[in-house]
């Protein structure tokens, strides 16, 4: 990995004294996220009430430029030059002027039609870990935030991505929960804290941490 990939890392904690217990654990983190797309993989995040926000917000860093621009590689481009130069040049040059490249990510709390569904007809705390074995390849790592530690429906989610040999990662509070003492995670960040919204604030520079180093390792200079 790039040097200035696990910086993001030193920076967090001169930001967050109080993280750098975490370091070891975010460094592992970001270690796997970068394994996982150099294999072609895909991050799958779940999680509940502000903790689906965040699943959401990391996707909206990872699959489009967070701090640094993501020129679309040669690749693409010739690719869009053969679907679109016969008969639609123009668009080539659009493309190449607003689309940026991504990192593959996916929040399951966003997929209303199948949750919903699911949880009707079958067993809500299994609406995860449907999903997972729907979307979930070995490649991919499984991001799942409980600040507890314990949300029974990340639990499933975790089994079934380990089932299926996806690395999983649990963002948690102090105590870790469950994730830590059942074995569910691979890699699990424990934010310092013991109270819900103090373990989110602290969440939210862990992963935009993730989501900064990954982008230093594919798009950075």
């Amino acid at each position: 990995m790039k040097a200035s990939a696990l910086a993001a890392v030193d920076t967090l904690i001169a930001r967050y004294p109080a993280l750098e217990p975490c370091g070891g654990d975010i460094r592992a983190a970001i270690e796997a996220l970068t394994l996982c797309y150099r294999a072609g993989g895909k991050l799958i995040v779940c999680g509940n009430g502000g903790s689906a926000s965040d699943a959401e917000h990391i996707v909206g860093e990872l699959m489009k430029g967070f701090l640094l621009p993501r020129h679309l590689d040669e690749h693409i481009l010739s690719k869009l030059h053969a679907a679109c130069d016969a008969t639609d040049p123009r668009t080539v040059d659009y493309f190449m002027q607003n689309l940026q490249g991504a990192l593959p990510a996916i929040s399951l709390p966003s997929q209303l039609a199948i949750s919903t569904a699911f949880s009707n007809d079958q067993a809500p705390d299994l609406t995860f870990a449907q999903q997972v074995l729907g979307l979930g390849k070995p490649e991919d790592v499984l991001l799942g935030i409980t600040t507890s530690g314990n949300s029974k429906n990340v639990l499933y989610a975790f089994r079934m991505a380990q089932a299926l040999g996806l690395t999983t990662i649990a963002l948690t509070g102090a105590s870790g929960g469950k994730c830590v003492s059942g074995g569910y995670a691979d890699i699990t960040i424990k934010a310092p804290e013991e109270e819900t919204y103090k373990i989110q604030e602290y969440h939210l520079p862990i992963y935009h941490t993730l989501c900064i180093a990954v982008e230093e390792e594919f798009f950075g200079a």
